[in-house]
């Protein structure tokens, strides 16, 4: 991780002058909520395993010249310090590329870094309407979002004011062999029904890719461990998400 800390001299003292000013600023609870229109076409959620974080972030750049548009930040395995680093450098490059940045869990990481969403695992549903209390006037330019597995959870993501959900696993992954999925079939049925925009999540590769037709995707290993991130991205890139 030093790699990744000393891309960037002094990002320790800018963070917490940001940090100071944002999260300390008075929250208000009548703030409107816009939610952004359009959800994301290509969306990749990081992961760090058998990469180092320089590599990663070369590797989002590449995905984001190939089309992603959206990056979601998920690191459980990193400490406070490192994550705020990671969260940073992406901000970064997510504006260069005009991209959206989210981040998953961390809510003040999300505004320290000025990112364009938060996103909840499906245990932290209920906590969504919390979460935009406390962004206060900053959601209004946030999507919060929800990982979602069945229906239940996406009419819970629903009702909690979530602005699109993942929902998953379409297909077979590598990493829940045996796990039961849910098939392009029953995927679009609970994604008509849902009452909120819906992205699938879950084993899709440029050769499934076309039976998801009119939805957007989110895809982890697709991408990430592909010989070459950008030439993945294009691949996989949507041709009509209306």
């Amino acid at each position: 991780m030093t790699g990744l800390l000393s891309l960037r001299p002094g990002w320790r003292r800018d963070l917490r002058s940001t940090l100071a000013g944002r999260l300390q600023a008075p929250f208000s609870s009548d703030v409107g909520h816009q939610t952004l229109l359009n959800t994301p076409k290509l969306l990749l959620i990081t992961d760090l395993s058998g990469l180092r974080s320089e590599q990663l972030l070369q590797r989002c750049a590449a995905a984001m010249r190939g089309g992603v548009d959206a990056i979601l930040l998920r690191a459980p395995a990193l400490d406070r310090a490192h994550l705020l680093a990671l969260a940073a450098h992406l901000r970064d490059s997510t504006r260069q590329w005009g991209a959206r940045l989210l981040i998953h869990t961390h809510a003040d990481i999300a505004r320290a870094v000025d990112a364009d969403g938060v996103h909840v695992a499906r245990h932290a549903i209920a906590h969504i309407p919390a979460i935009r209390h406390w962004l206060g006037e900053d959601a209004s330019s946030m999507t919060l979002s929800a990982s979602c597995h069945d229906d239940n959870e996406l009419e819970a993501a629903r009702r909690a004011g979530a602005d699109f959900a993942l929902l998953s696993p379409v297909f077979p992954t590598r990493s829940h062999p045996g796990a039961a999925t849910l098939g392009v079939t029953r995927f679009r049925q609970l994604a008509h029904k849902a009452g909120l925009p819906v992205i699938a999540l879950g084993g899709i590769n440029p050769d499934n890719r076309d039976r998801l037709h009119g939805f957007g995707i989110a895809v982890i290993r697709a991408i990430l461990h592909a010989p070459d991130p950008e030439l993945a991205a294009r691949r996989l890139m949507p041709y009509d998400t209306d």
